[in-house]
C-alpha cells in the first residue's frame, strides 16, 4: 500500500514540475539579428564602372542590444564563408531586446581593410515577435589601395 502512495505522490510532483517547465517555456522569447559584410573591389569610378562586391569571410561585427529591463547585452560575431553573421538569444519575454546597434569592428581580409561606407554602425528598434529575424543592411569594406584596373585612364 505504501508503494502506491509513493507512486501517486511521484506522479503529482512530476505533473507539477512539468507544468512549471511548460509555463516558463511558453514565456520564452527568441530574437535573431543577421547581416552581411562585403568587399567592394571596384566601386563606381568616374568612368561609370559598376561595383564588384564579394563576401568577406571572418570579418568581425559587434552587436549591442538593450532589453526592456534596461540590461545591455554585447555580442561578438564573425562572418561565415558567405560573409553572413548571426546573433541569436533566447530570454524571457519580459526582458526581450527593444533596441540594438550593429557595427563592423574589423576585416581580416588581406586587401579589403578600409571601411567603405560613412556610418560606423546601424541602430534599429527590435520589435519583432519571437522566432523572427532582423536583417541589417550590409557593411562595406574597400581595398586599402585601389587595383590599377579600377583607376580611370587619363
Amino acid at each position: 500500500m505504501r508503494m502506491t502512495k509513493m507512486t501517486v505522490m511521484d506522479g503529482v510532483v512530476l505533473a507539477a514540475v512539468t507544468a512549471i517547465v511548460l509555463c516558463v517555456a511558453a514565456e520564452a522569447w527568441t530574437g535573431e539579428i543577421r547581416g552581411r559584410v562585403v568587399c567592394d573591389d571596384l566601386s563606381e569610378n568616374e568612368m561609370g564602372n559598376k561595383s564588384a562586391e564579394h563576401s568577406l569571410a571572418g570579418a568581425e561585427v559587434a552587436v549591442l542590444c538593450i532589453t526592456k529591463s534596461g540590461e545591455v547585452f554585447n555580442y561578438q560575431a564573425f562572418t561565415n564563408s558567405r560573409g553572413i553573421y548571426t546573433v541569436a538569444e533566447t530570454m524571457p519575454e519580459t526582458d526581450r531586446w527593444v533596441s540594438c546597434l550593429a557595427r563592423p569592428i574589423k576585416s581580416f581580409h588581406e586587401r579589403c581593410t578600409r571601411r567603405g561606407d560613412s556610418h560606423s554602425g546601424i541602430k534599429f528598434t527590435y520589435n519583432l515577435t519571437s522566432g523572427h529575424s532582423h536583417t541589417v543592411k550590409p557593411f562595406l569594406y574597400k581595398p586599402a589601395t585601389a587595383p590599377i584596373y579600377c583607376t580611370s585612364a587619363e
